[in-house]
Order: C-alpha cells, then sequence, then structure tokens
C-alpha cells in the first residue's frame, strides 16, 4: 500500500513526487481514479508516516503490532464533495484578514540623495568638549592626514561610494560644509527632480553645535564666522515628502520628536484648510527618520571607533561588525585589525569569505527583524525599496553596538528593541568561525601594498584594478596548496532548524497562547463575519472538533530560507522545505508572500532546471489558491509559459525525476486556469502558448484530477471570450465535454458540465455579482440555424446524460447549464411552459375530444407554416421537442428530493413561468391561463405521475422520447393555487401562482421562500397535516439541510423598494401588460391573433436576439473581445427587454420587460474545487495521525468491531438450539414501525414510521437519539431504510415510494453536536409504476462493493455505483409485478435474488446482459412474497417467506423446494432470516375477524419446533384499508445483523426487542 496523501522526499535523488492518496492493494485502476479528489477523503486507508529528515518511511506504522491497520474498507458518501456539495467551505468565524503581501501602491522608491556634512575640519563646535585620543575617522578617512579641504572632498567622495554599496542606482550628491542658502537651493532642485520619489537627506553635524531642543539644526554662513540656524520646518518645505532623514549627530533625538511634531501640525492644517496634500504627496508624518541617539545622549568617542559610527554600521556594516568583534571577543592567534582588513573575497561574491559574512549578515538581520517587528512595519520598512530595507537592516547593528556605547539609536515609525536578540549569538558564530581561518588565508597571500582602512574601499580598488590588468597568474609558491576555505554552516544548519520544525509537529496545530501564530483579528471581525456572500451558518455545523486550535507560530527560519534560494548548492533543499511548508495551508503561504518569496520564485520560472520543476509547479499551485492576483504577475513576466510547457510536456522516460507527471500537470492546469480567470489577457496568452490543445488532449488522461483541471482550465480560456469560444467548436471541444458527462468521478462530471456552462455564457469569474449571459457568443463561422441547433443539442445532451446523475453536485452544474439556454431562448421555452400547461389542464379536466387540444392544434399550426419542406418540418419539429424534454426535465428537478437542485430549479421555472404569464398568450381570447387547473380527479395518480402520455397527433411526437408527466407532480388544490387570481392580482408578486407555484406547494411540503422576497433563504411554511399519526413540529415536515446549503431562491420579480407606494405602483404599471389585464377584460381589447402565431413570433424574437449577438460579436474588433458581463447580461445577449427591432412578426413582444434579469444561475464550483491546493497533501490529515482523537477513536472502534464478531460468532453457533423469548426491551413509537434497520456493532436502531418520519434509538437504553423527517410527499411511505458505513460509523439511507433515496448523517448526538445532515438524495428509480397495491421502492445495501440495487413498482432494477454516485446498468425485472424484497450475495459474487408480488422469486447475475440476466426462477409460491433471504451459513440456499404463511428453504441447484414450514394459514405479515446463525422468525398477519393478538415465531433451521413465541395483544382494531399505502404489512420484523437479538414492530407502535437465552446469559 503506498503512503497516500504523502510526498515522499527522497533527496538523495532529487525525486520529489507528491503521491496522491488512492490505489490501495488490489485496486484496479478506476478505483483509484474515483475515489475523491482530496486529501479529505477518508476513503483511502492511508499508512506510513513520514520519517525522521522529512523522507519517508513507509512501513513505519505497519511494523508496530499493536495498532491495527485503521479503517479496512471504505466509507461511502464521506468524500469531500459529500461534506458540502461543491460548495466553498466558508472560513471558520474569526479567521483572521490577511495583511496585504504586496508593498502598498503608495510604495516607497528613493530616486535622490543629499548627503550633507557640516564637519568643519580643525575647528571644534563651542558645546563639545573632545576626549583625547578622541574618535576621528570619518567615512573611513583620518581628516588630520591631509590639507583640510582635500580631507572634505575624499571625506565625501568616501561617504558616497558607501552609499553607492547599498544601491548603485540612486544619485547621491555630497554637500559639504554649506551655507544655509546653498542648502535651500539644493533642497529644492532635489524635490524638483525626485518629482513624486522619496529623497534621502543625510546630516552629518560632527563640525556643528548638537541641534536645539526646539528642532533647529545647524550649518555655516558664507564665509564660516557663524552657525546658522535651520529650522526643521523649513527644511520639511523645501524637501516636503516622501523622504527618508537619516540625523547623524549629539542629541539627534532633538530632531526626530521634533520633526514629528511638526509633521503632524502640517497634516491636521492640510486636512482642515486644503483638504489633503496634491495628489502623490503622502502626509509629512509617513517620513522615515533614523536617529544615532536620544535628545540627552552624546556620540561615542572611542578612539578605536570611527567619529561617525552610525553613518558607519549603516553603509559599511561588515567592517565595524569585524572591529567590534575583535573588541569584545579574544580569538586565539591575536588577529589585528589591519589583518582582517585584508580578509579575502568580495562582498557581492557569496562564494568568497567576505561575500558569505556579507550573505549572513542580510539574513540574520532580516530575520530578527520578521521575527521582532509586525508584520505591516517589516513588509513597509524591509519589502517596499531596497536602500531603506538596507539602512534598517543595518539599523539593528548600530542598536546592538551604540547600546553598548550609552547611546539609544532610534527610528521613525519606533521599533522594538532587537539588541539582545537570541541570533547574534549566531552572528557571532559565524565571524568567529570566518576569523578563525584567517592566518591561513593570509598565509600565502602578499600583504597587500595599500593598507586599506575599509573593506568597501579595497573592494572598490580591487574592481579597479582588475577592469584595468587581466588576472596575472596565481602568486602561489609552486610547491604549497592553497588554503581551502571552509564555508560556514550557518545556512546548512539554519535549514535542519527548519526541516526538525516540519516534520517534529510544527505542522500540528496548536491552542491559542504564545506559541501559536499571532493573530491580528480585525474590529470587524470580531463577533461579527465580514463574509457577506456567504449564506449565515451555524458555527458547529461543520463538524470540525478542532475549531479551536491553530497554527503554531512559524519558525524563525523563514527568511533564511529565502535567502537560500539565492545559492545554488542549497536551492532544491530550501524549495523542498518551502514546499512542505507553504502546504501547511493558507496561512503559511500568506506568511512566505509577507517575507517576500515571491519575487525570487518568480525569478526560478525563468532559469529552472528540470530538478525544479515539480517542486515549482508544487509551491506555485499553493500561492495561485491563495492570491488569485498573482495572475497579473505571471503574465507579465511571462511565468505562464513555464506551466505551459510543462502541461504539454511529453512524459520523457529519461526524466526519472517526474514520477506523477499528471498530478504536477494537474497542477500546471490549475495554475493556467487561474492566469485565465477573468483576465481577458490571460486567457489570450493561455491560447497562444496551446494551453488549451494541451487541455483538449489531458481529457483522455487516466488521472481524474488531470481530466477535471483539464476541464476546468478550458472553462476560464473560453469565459466569455468569443474567438476562443469558436477555436472550441471547429475543434469539437463541445463534444468531447459531453463525452466526459459519462465519466466515473462526479468532480469530472462537474467540471465537464461547469466548462459548458461557461462555453453557453455562464460567468467564472469569481464575482457572485457577475452572471454572464449571451450563449455562446458570435460564431461567426457557422450559420445561424446551425449555430441555434449546436446551442440546443449542447443542453440536450447534458441534460438526458446528467438528470438522473445521483451526485446533487453535478445535478446544480447541470441547472446552470440549462439556465444558460432558458436566458438565450427564452421564447421557446415560454412555448414549451403553455403547451405543457394546456396539457396539464386537459388530462386534469379529463377532457378526451381531440377537437379541444389546443396546444396540438396550434403545433400542427404551426409547423405547416412551413409549407412542403419536409425536412425543415422534421427539424422543427425536432428543436421543440429537444426544448419540451429540456422542461421537463426541468420541473423535475424543481421537486428534486435535495434542497439545493430544487431551489435552483425553481428560480428557472419560475422565470419562465413569469414571462408566460407576460405573454402574449394571455391575450388570447381562448386563453386558460387566467382558469383556475381543476383538482385532478385520483390525487394519488397525479401524484406519482403514473398516467402514460399519449401525444396527440400533432403534438410533441418526435424522435425524442416521450415526455413522461415529471414524476412527484402534486395534486393541485384550487384553493391552494388559483384563487388568488379570481380575485383579480391585487399584489403582482402573486402573480407566479402558476404550476411552478404549485409544484411549491408540494405535498411533503419542501419549505420553500416565500413570493414576496427577492432573493431568500428557505424557511419552513407551515402546512396542515390530516389524519396522519405523526408528531408534528411547528406542523411542517422537512427534510434535515445539507451542511452547507448557499442556493438561494430568486424571483423573477424584483422587490420593490417600499412596500406601501411601490407595490400599488407596481400593479398600475402592470394593469395594461399581461396577465393581471385578465381580470378587467374591459380594460385590454384581447387581440385577433392564434396561438400558432404567438409561437412564430416568440421564436421569431429568439432568432432576433442571435442575430443581435452575432452582430455585435461581428462589429467587435478582434483583440477586444466582447466581454458580455455587464450587469444586463451585455450587449451581446440584449437581456433587459429584447424588442425585436427589424423583426417583421406582427406582435411588438418585448418579452419580459418587467422581469427581473435572474439567469444564468452561478456556480461556485470552481472555488470549491479550488480548496483542494489549500489543503495540505503531504501530511495525513489529523485522523489518519496516530494519536489524533479520531484516529484513536477509529482504532477503539476496530477493536470493539472485532470484539463483537468475535463473541456473536460464538453465539451463533449456540443459538440455534436455545429459547429465543428474552425480553430485552419495549420502545414505543408514532405510527405503525413500518421498516426496522439494527446497527450491526452500535446500539442503534433506526425506525420508519408509514409516512416520512425517522427515529434512531439506543436500543440498550431505551433513549431516543434523534427523530427527523425524510420529506417524501404525502401519500407515499419509506419503504426501505439501512444504515451503511457501520464499521466507522454509520449512514442512514432511506429509499421512498417517490422513487427517491435519502441519506443522511449525524444522527447520533453522542458524535456530533449538529443536526442530523442530508449528505445526498438522488432518484433511485425514474419509472414508479402506479400499481394499486404496491412495495413502493425496495432496496439492498451490499457494503463490499459499494452496490445499491433499487427496484419496487418498477419493470427494472436499477444498479448504483456508490463510488463513481452513477448507474452501472438497469436489469429487466421480465415480470409484470412488483418486486417486493431484494438480497445481494455476500462476498464478491454478482449474483443476487429478487421476489415478486406474484409469488415468483428469481436469480440475477449482474455479469449478463440487462435485457437477459435472469438466470433461475421459482414459482412454488402462490402469493406475494414478503421477504427473500440467503441461507446465513450454508452457499447456494436462502429462504423465502409468503403471506400465505409458507417459509420455504430452496437450493440453488435443486429447482424446487428443499424444506416448507407451514407456519401461519392465516397470512404471514413479515418474515426475517438471521444474518449470522441458523434461525428465522415471521409474523402472523392481521385477520379482520381475529386482530386482537398477532404472533411472531422464531424457528431454527434444523428443528421443526419453534424456538420461541411472543404475542402481541392489539387494543385497537386496524382499518379495513390497509394503513399504509405500500405493501401488506401489518407489522415489521428485522433480526440484528450480529447479536442475537430481533425486534418486532407492531401496528400499534410499539416495538418489542427480544433476544436469545443463551446459556452464557441465562
Amino acid at each position: 500500500m503506498n503512503g497516500h496523501g504523502h510526498h515522499h522526499y527522497a533527496e538523495s535523488s532529487n525525486g520529489w513526487h507528491p503521491a496522491r492518496h488512492g490505489s490501495h492493494g488490489g485496486d484496479d485502476e478506476t478505483e483509484r481514479d474515483h475515489r475523491s479528489s482530496t486529501r479529505s477523503d477518508p476513503s483511502s486507508g492511508r499508512t506510513g508516516t513520514r520519517g525522521v529528515n522529512g523522507g519517508y518511511d513507509p512501513d513505519l506504522r505497519t511494523s508496530v503490532t499493536d495498532l491495527p491497520d485503521v479503517v479496512p474498507m471504505l466509507p461511502y458518501w464521506s468524500a469531500k464533495r459529500h461534506l458540502t456539495c461543491g460548495n466553498p467551505t466558508p472560513p471558520p468565524p474569526g479567521t483572521p484578514q490577511m495583511i496585504p503581501w504586496r508593498a502598498a501602491p503608495g510604495k516607497i522608491k528613493t530616486a535622490h540623495a543629499a548627503l550633507v556634512l557640516c564637519l568643519n575640519i580643525d575647528v571644534d563646535p563651542p558645546d563639545i568638549i573632545k576626549t583625547n585620543p578622541c574618535a576621528v575617522l570619518e567615512a573611513w578617512v583620518d581628516p588630520h592626514t591631509m590639507p583640510s579641504h582635500k580631507a572634505l572632498e575624499v571625506i565625501g567622495t568616501n561617504l558616497q561610494h558607501q552609499f553607492e554599496g547599498l544601491n548603485p542606482k540612486i544619485s547621491y550628491k555630497p554637500l559639504l560644509d554649506p551655507s544655509k542658502e546653498d542648502l535651500r537651493r539644493f533642497c529644492v532642485t532635489l524635490r524638483k527632480q525626485a518629482k513624486d520619489d522619496a529623497v534621502l537627506f543625510h546630516y552629518n553635524g560632527h563640525g556643528v553645535p548638537k541641534p536645539t531642543p526646539s528642532g533647529e539644526l545647524w550649518c555655516f554662513n558664507r564665509n564660516y564666522t557663524q552657525y546658522i540656524p535651520i529650522a526643521l520646518q523649513e527644511i520639511q518645505s523645501w524637501l516636503r515628502s516622501p523622504c527618508i532623514f537619516i540625523w547623524d549627530c549629539s542629541a539627534a533625538g532633538n530632531l526626530l520628536s521634533n520633526f514629528v511634531k511638526f509633521a503632524e501640525q502640517r497634516d491636521n492644517d492640510a486636512r482642515l484648510h486644503g483638504g489633503g496634500y496634491p495628489e502623490g504627496m503622502p502626509p509629512f508624518s509617513e517620513c522615515i527618520q533614523l536617529a544615532a541617539c536620544a535628545a540627552d545622549e552624546q556620540l561615542p568617542s572611542c578612539p578605536e571607533l570611527p567619529a561617525d559610527l552610525f553613518t558607519s554600521c549603516l553603509t559599511s556594516p561588515i567592517d565595524i561588525a569585524l572591529r567590534y568583534f575583535l573588541l569584545t571577543n579574544q580569538l586565539p592567534n591575536d588577529i589585528s585589525t589591519d589583518q582582517v582588513m585584508q580578509l579575502p573575497g568580495d562582498l557581492k561574491d557569496r562564494r568568497t569569505p567576505l561575500g558569505e559574512l556579507n550573505w549572513i549578515f542580510t539574513a540574520i538581520t532580516d530575520t530578527i527583524a520578521w521575527t521582532t517587528f509586525p508584520r505591516e512595519v517589516f513588509t513597509r520598512l524591509y519589502r517596499s525599496d531596497l536602500l531603506i530595507a538596507s539602512l534598517f537592516r543595518n539599523f539593528l547593528l548600530a542598536e546592538r553596538i551604540m547600546k553598548n556605547y550609552h547611546c539609544t539609536p532610534h527610528t521613525y515609525p519606533p521599533l522594538p528593541p532587537t539588541n539582545t536578540h537570541p541570533l547574534w549569538a549566531s552572528w557571532d558564530l559565524a565571524v568567529d568561525a570566518c576569523l578563525r581561518q584567517l592566518p591561513d588565508l593570509l598565509r600565502n597571500t602578499e600583504p597587500s601594498v595599500a593598507k586599506d582602512v575599509s573593506l568597501g574601499a579595497r573592494n572598490r580598488r580591487q574592481a579597479a584594478r582588475t577592469e584595468q590588468t587581466p588576472q596575472a597568474g596565481s602568486s602561489v609558491a609552486s610547491g604549497e596548496k592553497s588554503y581551502a576555505y571552509l564555508p560556514s554552516r550557518f545556512f546548512t544548519d539554519q535549514l535542519t532548524a527548519f526541516e526538525v520544525w516540519i516534520s517534529r509537529g510544527g505542522s500540528a496545530l496548536t491552542k491559542p497562547g504564545p506559541l501559536s501564530l499571532p493573530v491580528q483579528v480585525p474590529l470587524d471581525q470580531l463577533g461579527i463575519d465580514t463574509m457577506n456572500d456567504l449564506a449565515p451558518y451555524p458555527a458547529n455545523s461543520l463538524e470540525q472538533p478542532d475549531h479551536h486550535l491553530v497554527p503554531r507560530k512559524p519558525p524563525d527560519q523563514l527568511p533564511i530560507v529565502l535567502q537560500v534560494l539565492l545559492s545554488q548548492p542549497h536551492r532544491l533543499r530550501a524549495l523542498i522545505l518551502l514546499s512542505q511548508f507553504v502546504d501547511l495551508g493558507p496561512w503559511a503561504v500568506h506568511l512566505a508572500l509577507t517575507i517576500g518569496i515571491f519575487p525570487y520564485i518568480a525569478r526560478l520560472l525563468q532559469a529552472a532546471g528540470q530538478d525544479l520543476k515539480p517542486v515549482l509547479i508544487f509551491i506555485w499551485a499553493r500561492i495561485s489558491a491563495v492570491d488569485p492576483s498573482c495572475q497579473v504577475d505571471l503574465y507579465n513576466n511571462q511565468g505562464y509559459k513555464y506551466f505551459a510547457s510543462a502541461l504539454a510536456g511529453q512524459d520523457d522516460s529519461r526524466q526519472g525525476l517526474f514520477p506523477n507527471g499528471s498530478e504536477h500537470k494537474a497542477m500546471c492546469a490549475f495554475i493556467l486556469s487561474t492566469i485565465a480567470r477573468d483576465y481577458v489577457e490571460g486567457q489570450t496568452a493561455c491560447w497562444r502558448e496551446r494551453v488549451f490543445d494541451a487541455c483538449f488532449e489531458h481529457l483522455d488522461e487516466g488521472d481524474f484530477l488531470l481530466r477535471q483541471w483539464s476541464a476546468l482550465c478550458i472553462a476560464q480560456i473560453w469565459d466569455g471570450n468569443d474567438d476562443i469560444k469558436v477555436d472550441g467548436v471547429d475543434r469539437g471541444m463541445q463534444d468531447k465535454l459531453i463525452a466526459l458527462l459519462s465519466d466515473d468521478s462526479p468532480e469530472v462530471r462537474s467540471a465537464a458540465l461547469y466548462a459548458l456552462s461557461t462555453f453557453l455564457g455562464a460567468s467564472g469569474s469569481s464575482d457572485l455579482n457577475k452572471l454572464g449571459g449571451g450563449g455562446s457568443g458570435t460564431m461567426y463561422q457557422l450559420d445561424e440555424r446551425i449555430h441555434f441547433r449546436m446551442e440546443v443539442a449542447v443542453v440536450t445532451g447534458s441534460t438526458l446524460a446528467i438528470k438522473e446523475d445521483a451526485s446533487p453536485m453535478v445535478r446544480k452544474e447541470l441547472l446552470v447549464l440549462i439556465s444558460c439556454l432558458v436566458k438565450e431562448w427564452r421564447g421557446y421555452f415560454i412555448v414549451c411552459a403553455w403547451i405543457y400547461w394546456e396539457e396539464d389542464r386537459r388530462w386534469k379536466e379529463g377532457e378526451e375530444n381531440p377537437a379541444d387540444d389546443v396546444s396540438a392544434i396550434a403545433v400542427t399550426e404551426w409547423l405547416d407554416s412551413f409549407g412542403d419542406e419536409e425536412d425543415y418540418r422534421a427539424e422543427n419539429r425536432v428543436l421543440l421537442s429537444s426544448f419540451f424534454t429540456i422542461f421537463s426535465i426541468l420541473l423535475e428537478l424543481s421537486v428534486d428530493p435535495y434542497q439545493e437542485v430544487a431551489t435552483n430549479a425553481q428560480t428557472i421555472v419560475d422565470y419562465i413561468t413569469a414571462l408566460l404569464l407576460e405573454s402574449p398568450f394571455t391575450r388570447l381570447d381562448s386563453t386558460t391561463l387566467n382558469r383556475a387547473p381543476a383538482a385532478a380527479s385520483d390525487a394519488k395518480s397525479a401524484l406519482n405521475g403514473g398516467r402514460e402520455r399519449v401525444p396527440s397527433n400533432g403534438s410533441t411526437n418526435t424522435s425524442a422520447a416521450q415526455p413522461q408527466s415529471p414524476v412527484g407532480r402534486p395534486p393541485l388544490m384550487r384553493s391552494e393555487t388559483m384563487s388568488t387570481l379570481q380575485s383579480g392580482v391585487s399584489s403582482t408578486l402573486r402573480r407566479t401562482s402558476s404550476f411552478a407555484n404549485a409544484l411549491r406547494s408540494l405535498a411533503g411540503n419542501i419549505a420553500f421562500p416565500s413570493l414576496e422576497d427577492g432573493r431568500s433563504s428557505p424557511k419552513p411554511q407551515p402546512a396542515p397535516h390530516e389524519q396522519e399519526r405523526t408528531e408534528v413540529v411547528q406542523g411542517v415536515s422537512r427534510p434535515p439541510s445539507p451542511n452547507l446549503n448557499f442556493a438561494q431562491y430568486t424571483s423573477p420579480y424584483s422587490r420593490p423598494e417600499s412596500p406601501q407606494e411601490s407595490y400599488s405602483q407596481l400593479s398600475l404599471n402592470t394593469q395594461t401588460s399581461g396577465f393581471s389585464g385578465l381580470s378587467q377584460p374591459e380594460h385590454q381589447p384581447t387581440m385577433d391573433f392564434s396561438h400558432a402565431d404567438v409561437m412564430e413570433a416568440l421564436m421569431e424574437e429568439d432568432m432576433e436576439r442571435l442575430r443581435a449577438r452575432r452582430r455585435v460579436g461581428n462589429r467587435a474588433t478582434h483583440h477586444n473581445h466582447p466581454h458580455h458581463r455587464d450587469g444586463m447580461g451585455g450587449a451581446a445577449s440584449p437581456a433587459g427587454s429584447t424588442f425585436s427591432v427589424d423583426s417583421s412578426v406582427i406582435l411588438g413582444l418585448g418579452t419580459g420587460v418587467g422581469i427581473r434579469d435572474v439567469l444564468p444561475l452561478k456556480s461556485r464550483f470552481y472555488d470549491w474545487c479550488c480548496e483542494y491546493f489549500k489543503e495540505p497533501q503531504m501530511r495525513q490529515p489529523e485522523a489518519d495521525e496516530p494519536g489524533s482523537v479520531q484516529y484513536n477513536y477509529q482504532v477503539w472502534r476496530q477493536q470493539r468491531n472485532e470484539q463483537v464478531m468475535e463473541d456473536t460468532h460464538k453465539q451463533s453457533l449456540e443459538a440455534p438450539r436455545c429459547k429465543w423469548d428474552r425480553p430485552v426491551t419495549t420502545i414505543q413509537v408514532n405510527g405503525l414501525p413500518h421498516s426496522l434497520a439494527f446497527h450491526a456493532f452500535d446500539p442503534h436502531l433506526a425506525i420508519a414510521n408509514e409516512s416520512d418520519m425517522i427515529t434512531v434509538w439506543d436500543w440498550i437504553k431505551r433513549k431516543r437519539l434523534n427523530r427527523f423527517w425524510n420529506g417524501n410527499p404525502r401519500g407515499t411511505s419509506i419503504t426501505s431504510l439501512h444504515i451503511i458505513n457501520q464499521d466507522v460509523g454509520g449512514i442512514i439511507l432511506t429509499g421512498a415510494a417517490d422513487g427517491m433515496i435519502r441519506l443522511y448523517r449525524n444522527y447520533d448526538p453522542n458524535l456530533c453536536n449538529g443536526p442530523v445532515q442530508m449528505v445526498s438524495a438522488f432518484r433511485g428509480l425514474n419509472e414508479v409504476l402506479q400499481v394499486k397495491r404496491g412495495s413502493g421502492v425496495v432496496t439492498d445495501w451490499k457494503q463490499s462493493g459499494g452496490t445499491l440495487l433499487a427496484g419496487g413498482d418498477s419493470r427494472i432494477i436499477r444498479v448504483w455505483d456508490a463510488h463513481t454516485e452513477s448507474q452501472v446498468m438497469d436489469i429487466d425485472t421480465n415480470a409484470e409485478s412488483p418486486i417486493t424484497a431484494l438480497a445481494s450475495d455476500s462476498g464478491s459474487s454478482s449474483m443476487f435474488l429478487a421476489s415478486f408480488a406474484d409469488g415468483a422469486i428469481k436469480i440475477f447475475d449482474r455479469r449478463l446482459e440487462e435485457d437477459d440476466a435472469v438466470v433461475r426462477s421459482y414459482h412454488q409460491h402462490t402469493s406475494w412474497v414478503q421477504n427473500v433471504k440467503w441461507h446465513p451459513t450454508l452457499d447456494g440456499q436462502f429462504l423465502s417467506g409468503g403471506l400465505d404463511g409458507e417459509v420455504r428453504l430452496w437450493d440453488i441447484r435443486r429447482g424446487n423446494t428443499a424444506q416448507t414450514w407451514d407456519l401461519f394459514p392465516q397470512g404471514l405479515s413479515s418474515f426475517d432470516v438471521h444474518e449470522q446463525t441458523e434461525v428465522f422468525a415471521a409474523t402472523s398477519a392481521l385477520a379482520v375477524s381475529d386482530w386482537r393478538t398477532q404472533r411472531t415465531d422464531v424457528h431454527s433451521l434444523a428443528a421443526h419446533r419453534p424456538l420461541g413465541t411472543i404475542r402481541a395483544s392489539l387494543a385497537i382494531p386496524p382499518p379495513r384499508e390497509s394503513m399504509a399505502p405500500f405493501t401488506t404489512k401489518t407489522s415489521s420484523l428485522a433480526f440484528h445483523p450480529r447479536e442475537m437479538v430481533y425486534g418486532v414492530g407492531s401496528w400499534d407502535g410499539t416495538v418489542r426487542i427480544m433476544g436469545c437465552k443463551l446459556p452464557s446469559v441465562s
């Protein structure tokens, strides 16, 4: 078993391959493929843990004997997609907002610098008394060794060079002993040259008096006879802002504090009077200052230090640091300062001793700053401008050194002290290691002729010399080996420390505290969730037991890892560590970006070798997932080419280091899709780089993640981009995507639908208000009819492929696709809605006369208008029938059992209905749209849509399948629906009271939002329950909601601003239009045109819309893509109201003038898919981490389950010889306990009553754990009940007579505190036939293969695969009666049993053809077979119990009964066989004559005598009609799957649980 979910790093081979969770021992490839797409899928039982150094030790865990291998079986319906159904997970409450990592747009850029030197050499200022000896060096020059004017120039030049070492691109101008006038003139010029950039003002005041407490600094008059004060306000007005000031003089604190005071005054004045500063000028208080000492301090004057110590620290830190080290540490060989100045190497070359020290110094100061200062300050000072960053890094050294000499350097903005940071010790160690090698390094070099005072000066001299003369031969004597410098271990050690942090639990979460990630929660988030685009959800609804845990404090070495990326030897190791770090989650990615990793990682894309490719792709996938705005950077620096070539690259056999290429290609497709998302330049770039072609090829790949992301990448590239759509159609991309709709993976099916939706105009943008529109664009290469047919064909093909998909996530995406078609071709949908309305009304009223069939006549008339062109007629008939099929499926989806799907479908249906009520159909004199629909004669037949629809001659009798009347259509109660219309439309908002509204008042009361609200979340609506013996909560039975429900119903009518005026206003406005005119016919004469005219006009208007769209596209230039994305759907889809401008049609239609533009729907699927790249891939999820709570719980469960199996196995050997009459407990429920299901390992019993209530009990403690409603329509029952995934917990699966399968989790409050949640729901059987006394839906669940069989009142048995959430096959029953029971064979066998209402029992084999899968049939039973079960211990034998009281044991090898028991001659009500032991039980039927007692007998298969009998005495007689409309049950009976226990439910609501008197028990 490979280690799932880890990336194994074998550093020796550079093999960096993220393995995805998947292949279990003997799984076939597809099984691995459609395992869920993320690590949060518990279906991958991962073993293996990370080895010590981030290496991977696959067998570490399995070799430990006392830990069993957790989760042997796959739990179904527990993948990531089942948590949120494809909705992005909202962040937990109180998640901090990430600080933007890019330097703010007002980023400082230093352009010019003034170096003001007021030295006045040889004349000491009056207020300073110098010591003797005293510090003399200024810019490493002793001014007394040359004439003073010469010294001043040399000092100026040296200082300029020192600053150029920090950033050579800036022009530095030394100002030597200036007068006030010179200074003013120079400052003003400087600001002019710098424009809006920052100016550096460096002031050395060692030759003038100290600054005054009132904030004046000194310079000279023209002839140096006086010191002239200059107020800081003057300097502020000369230099304005932004500026950086360096004050290197005694009492520098005076300048800093006064500057801040004056700056705030200026800023306040500007705000009060001038309304702020001119554009581009930041306020004065944002100026940056560095001061050498506090206001009451004097600069140190020790002779061994330079006089301008502060400036030297800021501009030549290595010199000072080495000298300071010599002063404070005793080295063994008495190294002198002069020797230190000969340290070989170059500051810029990291391979030399000097360069390496410089590099280490940069890394350490950066890290000290990062670990000490707040993030915003760090970003502003260390990540925005090269010069400022260098000054502030070096400032940390100045602070460390000068505080030893009683000076306190400080800055503005103020920074916390860092002089005692532990990393300074690492610096001392690195310097020590370097200087100890110095004597050996110098032994073989000639002593330098010129004695350099500073390393920087030497560097410059060497550079000048190498330019002049080519390098001479080595000066080392040939006999001696030159000394090899041992590089510092600093970086290696720091990387190891980082690695230890990651591998030793740094990735684990921790409680908030000093060791956790410091979080700055903005005020607006304390208690208030600012994520306004997310539906509110209860905090505990996302079952995350670790919501109180937060990430640990990141390791201090992070900035050092960044520095290491610069060095070739360490680069791969640093990148691998970085990838492990960013894998920890978005917070880690954000930290890495804040540190400034972005430019480095971006630069590596240009130069990367093959070995870095996988790691870089991985890191970029994380960055793109967390910060989509990187799309612009990747476009500008052409980084997209790197990923495009990796995506298209052939898997080269020579590159052994790309082990799972397919996963990396999926990452590339993801990165490219983020570059193209909502960004035209990115789309075009991807298209040019042939990403489109590469994705097209990858749609056939074996890896589902790659197929999924290829489809999503296509979706983003052609989203709203007409030219690329044209290219896609030429290539047949839409056909390839439709072919993907039968893919095994639900994620891939959804991705294909997402791509088709963006093709037809849905928006892939992250902006929730951007809905899109405009169909498939211009398609100027196609004829308009072909263009039209293509759009219809895409949606029809997809709808037929997906309408019965078991995954609600996929059905949601289908609705987005349909909504695109509805938006563009609304006329056709209005016609379909009208035809449906008319046919529906005729059927309900029972009209048989074809002369009254308005819709059929209209269709015939319309087809006749095409004259004799037979092909054209056929084509139009097919088109109309395609629309009708889509419309019928849309109605079916509007009563989908999964709430989000139903809500979205209702939005579309109500939009069409609103348009129908506004359409000219309502203005015809023969219209029936204003008549109330008649209640159907037989409510039940309407409910189940049992009638086969016979089309009238001209009706939609075409090549498309006959549209079934949608299943589950409710009876329309006259009172409920149309009464409002009769009484004149008082509130126009009620006009949707059409059949869509009737669908909404569906029996089963799926609560839908009220009409009054524009967008609203569903609220329960009370509906009276009739004579049902269920407890009623708020009078409504409503199924549990899914975990996240983002779908919001959107009414087609806009919501008025203030109810009173605008309601009446609205009613007045609409009096003339459409429907409201009907109640006052005198206002508006009816038109004299026919239905066929209206049909033609509506369809013509649709074509007109298409032509407008094509024209708009053709006018647009090739480059300026018409990105039709404005509020109303944009120019390309004239949506708001489409008056047919040049249409020759008589009706000025303008369909939908007052209707709100709510389509296309908006999909959130892409955002959900992106979460995969934000979740840790390289480490196990918490639940698989040994020692975690969930892991320990599963280990305990597994051991407990094994114990139960062992104990019950022993008991099962005894039980057939023991009495079975030990009462265990009795439970009382509401209604008839219609179905019972015991959990195999937990003491749970699920009970369904005869309508739709499910209760879960702890049968040992007699405690009700939970109660919820299934939501099947009134008049239907839950007819089958299972608990699946029992090994790891349990999900309740119900099948109801409306054909729906629903699954629920969280039913055990001891394990999860949230409410019960619907995991999934789908239509298990699509054609439930109308039977007088049916069995509803009968299911059988087989855990070992994840197979669900569904049969019942149907001619087919449908086989579902829970892995792929799709139907595998429909097996014909070849019988004319309902299936009453199904039983799969255990193990890997593909055989199963089915019993029928006519007494037949058949054995089916799934390996055979669908229409010929019956292997054996047995017909000895003469009546309804209540149940059929395999023999508990012997292969090839099974038992059945018939309604007539006969129980038979069969042997497959013989064609007849092996044994018969005639138990209850007056009838048998229920029958079951224990799965483990040779015992069966049966309950007698209630006879009308004798209803007071009901007997249950338990029999051994071996002996003929009963092992126990219980009698239930009833107080009330059963009704003459059976209580439940389904199945002839008056009781229920179920054995426990393991324990020697059975439960009997009798019709008065008692469930008796009885046990076996085992010898050990008694």
